[in-house]
C-alpha cells in the first residue's frame, strides 16, 4: 500500500502511458460510501449551478442584444467599430510604424530617381531636337 501512497505523492506531470491508466482506473473503490455519497451530492450541485449559469448568461445575452437594438447598434456598425479599432491598433504599432518610414522613405527615393530619368530624357530629346533642326537648317545656309 505504501508504493501505491508514494505514486499519489508524486509532483511529476502524467505522461502518455501514465494518463491511460489514470484515466482507466477505477478509484471507486478507495472511496468509502460517504465518500461516494458526499460526492454524488457535489456533482448534483455542480450542475445545477452551471444550469442556472447557462440560463443567466442567455438571459444577459438577450438584454444585450435588446440595449444594442434600442441603441441602433447593428452588425454592420460594430464590424465597422471593430474594423476601425483595428485598424487604430495596428497603426500604433512599432512594426507598422517602422514600415511605413521605411516604405515613405523608400517612394520619396524612387519619385526622385524617375523624375532624374525624365529629365535626362528631356534633356536628351531636347538635344535631339536641337541637332536635327540644326543639321537641317545647316544645307539652307549652305545654298545662299
Amino acid at each position: 500500500m505504501e508504493a501505491q501512497a508514494q505514486g499519489l505523492l508524486e509532483t511529476e506531470p502524467l505522461e502518455g502511458r501514465d494518463e491511460d491508466a489514470v484515466a482507466s482506473a477505477d478509484f471507486s473503490s478507495m472511496l468509502s460510501e460517504e465518500e461516494k455519497e458526499e460526492l454524488k451530492a457535489e456533482l448534483v450541485q455542480l450542475e445545477d449551478e452551471i444550469t442556472t449559469l447557462r440560463q443567466v448568461l442567455s438571459a444577459k445575452e438577450r438584454h444585450l442584444v435588446e440595449i444594442k437594438q434600442k441603441l441602433g447598434m447593428n452588425l454592420m456598425n460594430e464590424l465597422k467599430q471593430n474594423f476601425s479599432k483595428s485598424w487604430h491598433d495596428m497603426q500604433t504599432t512599432t512594426a507598422y510604424k517602422k514600415t511605413h518610414e521605411t516604405l515613405s522613405h523608400a517612394g520619396q527615393k524612387a519619385t526622385a530617381a524617375f523624375s532624374n530619368v525624365g529629365t535626362a530624357i528631356s534633356k536628351k530629346f531636347g538635344d535631339m531636337s536641337y541637332s536635327i533642326r540644326h543639321s537641317i537648317s545647316m544645307p539652307a545656309m549652305r545654298r545662299k
